[in-house]
């Protein structure tokens, strides 16, 4: 449920108010964006379509957690984290300090928790001792 609203507030607000998103992301005081110039309509559009794309995957995985779906959805949220952090990590010199630790902080923890996902969701290969122990009686 978390990732979703990660990726559905943003996601939302780009869509629907694509220059207030541009000039405000993630507080407008931070401008986050504005960083990357210049201003392009469409792709901000875009980019709130998709994040609301995977948002509702996300959220469907959280309401009908099936195995092979929150894995698919935690894999796909991966699919756009980790390019997401490593194309940041490559442009931190036009931020402060502040701003590094927040993107860092906003980028790293989604990509942790898919991660947690992904591992906690792992289907065990090997059968249960209860499960060997029944075959062995056969």
């Amino acid at each position: 449920m978390l990732l979703s609203l990660g990726q559905g507030v943003p996601g939302a607000w780009a869509l629907f108010a694509p220059r207030f998103f541009y000039d405000g992301f993630p507080l407008p005081a931070l401008a986050w964006v504005t960083k990357f110039p210049p201003y392009n309509e469409h792709l901000v559009r875009d980019l709130g379509a998709l994040s609301l794309g995977l948002a509702t995957v996300l959220l469907m995985a959280a309401v009908s957690p099936e195995r092979r779906l929150v894995r698919a959805a935690a894999f796909g949220g991966l699919a756009f984290t980790v390019p997401h952090l490593i194309f940041h990590t490559a442009h931190l010199g036009r931020f402060g300090t502040v701003d590094v630790v927040g993107q860092l902080i906003s980028q790293v923890a989604p990509i942790a928790v898919s991660g947690m996902v992904l591992v906690l969701s792992r289907k065990s290969h090997r059968p249960s001792a209860a499960k060997r122990m029944h075959s062995k009686e056969e």
